[in-house]
């Protein structure tokens, strides 16, 4: 592959099922070496596109390439350059680590499979605990796991869908770090998440509601061409402040613990429209940088529901 070649580049992405778009018109480039977020509500198309991507559903319309290899036509191909590790874990629970590692090397029949796996086990940091099952393995543990799985045939292109779901915040922080030392020898991924934290770890982001791409490019990007401005408010009965603000357009609360942030298109006046509404305010409003998830939250409500 070209290295100037992009990982991915697919254009008018469409896929159906029945009367219902799933993914509508979707499309998307990723550089080769790039880690990309992949964010969206739950029931947006991430999972859907993913497996187009990978060869495993076939698109109903759209075009284009995955590592250099047309999607409708070289699907082997892509599914033989390409590691999946699923939303769920999909080893055999009742199978040790290496004996999984080791079935996963037959399956692609690898050579030299005991050093392979063997390999992939003291990567991870797997080796102390090759002789365990899965199925007794923390979520932590069985995220390592399938990781060094789908990484057996040192794939050109790791795609992760929701990797990190269910696991403690070491587990997240380590794996993240193996994530970028894989993308730094050359290895694009391309990673579906609902964490913000993690979104700011990638390199470029694109997010999709409903089957439709609203946003793409790096987190500066996507904030700074979201056209929002935000306050923080803080003060006694945040509750009312809620429900007094949320109810109305164009604002957009979020809760942060003890403060709520507010956010609407610039050039609105909260301060204005909070005096004239309540008259004296009893909370403090202060100016603040919009986050990715005041953006995502403005998003996916501007998004037009598909199942309606």
């Amino acid at each position: 592959m070209n290295a100037a070649e992009p990982a991915i580049d697919v254009r008018g992405l469409t896929k159906r099922f029945g009367t219902r778009t799933v993914v509508d018109q979707l499309s998307i480039r990723v550089a080769r070496g790039e880690i990309c977020g992949f964010l969206g509500p739950n029931g947006s198309g991430k999972t859907t596109t993913i497996r187009m991507l990978c060869g495993l559903l076939q698109p109903d319309g759209g075009e284009g390439q995955c590592l250099g290899h047309d999607i409708r036509t070289d699907a082997r191909r892509i599914k033989l350059r390409v590691g999946y590790m699923t939303q769920r874990f999909g080893l055999y629970e009742d199978l040790s680590i290496a004996e999984n590692l080791d079935f996963v090397a037959r399956a692609y029949g690898m050579r030299g499979r005991k050093r392979v796996v063997q390999q992939a086990l003291e990567r991870l940091g797997l080796a102390s605990r090759s002789s365990q099952l899965a199925g007794a393995l923390s979520g932590g543990w069985k995220q390592r796991l399938a990781l060094a799985a789908c990484m057996l045939h040192q794939p050109e292109l790791l795609l992760l869908d929701e990797p990190t779901a269910g696991v403690d915040p070491k587990a997240r922080r380590d794996f993240w770090q193996q994530i970028h030392e894989l993308a730094a020898e050359g290895l694009t991924v391309l990673v579906s998440t609902h964490y913000m934290d993690e979104a700011e770890r990638c390199h470029r982001l694109a997010y999709i509601s409903y089957g439709k791409l609203l946003a793409a490019g790096t987190a500066e990007e996507v904030v700074a061409g979201s056209g929002l401005t935000t306050w923080a408010l803080r003060g006694p009965d945040l509750q009312r402040a809620a429900r007094l603000v949320g109810a109305e357009a164009p604002w957009r609360v979020v809760v942060f613990g003890g403060t709520l942030h507010v956010s609407a298109p610039q050039g609105a006046d909260l301060v204005g429209w909070l005096t004239a509404k309540a008259g004296v305010v009893p909370w403090s409003v202060t100016p603040v940088a919009t986050g990715l998830e005041d953006v995502f939250v403005a998003l996916t409500e501007d998004a037009h529901d598909n199942f309606q």
